[in-house]
């Protein structure tokens, strides 16, 4: 089927009003949450409260101490997986808190 002209896919629509309005970084932010849905076990996804982008830096908001500890040790190894998913230039940091 031929694509014309002036016809998008939605998620194109999203990404172009995104650049637009800046605010693209919550839309990785979607994505990163739901990375973690898929990676981590449904009670402990559940812990996570939030999931933000700023300045190049991921902030998880995780309300559980145990699972804030383990994601703080294993720090280095989470910022790795984002980057090679979402792209290195994106994130230079992963805060906990």
């Amino acid at each position: 089927m031929k694509k014309k002209k002036r016809e998008y896919q939605s998620s194109e629509l999203v990404k172009s009003f995104a650049r637009i309005y800046g605010f693209e970084d919550k839309l990785v932010a979607f994505d990163i949450k739901d990375f973690l849905e898929d990676y981590l076990d449904q009670s402990l996804f559940n812990e996570i409260r939030s999931v933000n982008i700023e300045k190049k830096c991921i902030i998880i908001k995780i309300d559980s101490p145990l699972l804030k500890n383990d994601f703080k040790m294993r720090k280095t190894f989470y910022l790795k997986k984002f980057q090679d998913k979402f792209g290195e230039d994106k994130f230079d940091d992963l805060q906990i808190l």
